[in-house]
């Protein structure tokens, strides 16, 4: 179980490092070529099972998919925002981006039905075999994204000699390199951008408050009201339809209405309330009820894609993978170090030794990070309009 527990941090640590590698490698050799990588490595550990169940393939299993898993738990998602940012105008990201976050909500639905009527083989086998049709339907049908470095607006990094090409192979392979985001590069684009800096406080903490939740919320329900894991299941499966509904229809209605950044603060402050009610749950019907709202403003996927779809506005167009990158390896981040402080707070409030009576306490605190956030997001301002016409000028033509 300790083996299991410090899995997630391996794969955000790994995760944190990697994904801004490959996101910024997607602006220098396209976003179909990096694309293929995460895809193709995430159907290996399928495959080991869909062949067998034994114990030995499933520790092998086990090691593999923590390996693969840094490589294609962000990344995957990452260069599919930042495949739709190439295409699509400013004005219309955050639809495109609801679009495609409700898209993956209704397959993780569609997946979590398609587990209870299936053998626990066949469910492998059935999700290796899809792994396997998406990555073979991604090299057939999709078209390649490489950014043209033409129309750069706002480069998010500038490094030496970034448009200089030398005739060496090795002296082009070293300014790849030098264009993938450091740690200090990172610092100083955060203190330097304050449009960036802003996104990536609100990514931050909203990841933060997230991971919280997942690490505080089942046990709190177990011990509080004897949730079963068909019950917690239950709730994720709510929150998968209520993301669903939310982003594939209320996202592109509103968000050209009353704006991204108005849409960002309401769904953190639904989050907010939502934390705060579980927190002084009294009742086992409480945690369903408090779903209810998110079919209209789902915090966990809408708030991520309003974030994300804010972030390449900051940057020019050959930089979307980059700013795609830096978000994911921010959010990769907060969920590393999320289980090492709500954990044990939740252990010690649901403990006799707790120093006082609150056995919500842990999902309060998760409850004001998310509040950190929507106070950041509130700090937001809009992208001015010569920076969203100059933009389309450059996709129309």
């Amino acid at each position: 179980s300790q083996i299991l527990s410090t899995t997630p941090t391996i794969i955000g640590l790994g995760a944190m490092i990697i994904t801004p590698l490959i996101g910024n490698l997607s602006d220098e050799y396209g976003r179909k070529a990096l694309l293929t990588l995460p895809m193709t490595v995430s159907i290996i550990p399928l495959v080991i099972l869909a062949y067998s169940m034994e114990t030995n393939f499933f520790y092998a299993y086990f090691v593999i998919r923590t390996l693969t898993a840094m490589v294609s738990e962000g990344s995957i998602h990452c260069l599919a925002l930042a495949y739709v940012a190439d295409k699509i105008p400013d004005v219309n990201r955050a639809s495109a981006f609801g679009i495609l976050g409700g898209i993956a909500s209704a397959a993780f639905v569609c997946g979590t039905l398609a587990a209870r009527f299936l053998s626990t083989t066949s469910t492998f086998q059935v999700a290796a075999f899809m792994s396997i049709l998406a990555a073979v339907y991604m090299r057939i049908f999709l078209k390649e994204s490489l950014p043209n470095g033409d129309d750069i607006r706002q480069p998010i990094l500038k490094g030496e000699q970034d448009v200089i090409r030398s005739d060496s192979d090795l002296e082009n392979t070293r300014q790849v390199f030098k264009r993938i985001p450091s740690v200090g590069d990172l610092i100083f684009l955060t203190k330097n951008s304050v449009p960036f800096s802003q996104a990536a406080l609100v990514s931050f903490f909203n990841s933060l408050a997230e991971g919280g939740l997942l690490a505080s919320l089942l046990y709190f329900l177990k011990a509080r009201f004897h949730f079963s894991k068909n019950q917690y299941a239950d709730l994720l499966l709510i929150l998968g339809v209520a993301g669903t509904i939310s982003q594939l229809f209320f996202m592109p209605m509103l968000a050209p209405i009353i704006g991204e950044e108005k849409l960002l603060s309401i769904g953190l402050l639904m989050g907010c309330a939502n934390m705060f009610v579980n927190s002084i749950a009294w009742s086992a019907w409480v945690p369903y009820a408090t779903q209810v709202p998110y079919a209209i403003y789902y915090y966990v996927s809408a708030t991520k894609t309003i974030i994300r779809s804010h972030s390449p506005r900051l940057g020019a167009p050959l930089e979307q993978g980059k700013a795609q990158g830096c978000i994911s390896g921010i959010s990769s981040f907060a969920n590393i170090i999320s289980p090492l402080m709500f954990s044990p707070l939740t252990a010690l409030f649901l403990s006799e030794g707790a120093p006082f009576n609150f056995p919500g306490f842990s999902i309060m605190c998760a409850g004001f990070t998310m509040m950190i956030a929507f106070i950041q997001s509130i700090m937001i301002k809009g992208v001015p309009s010569s920076h969203k016409t100059g933009n389309n000028h450059s996709l129309e033509a």
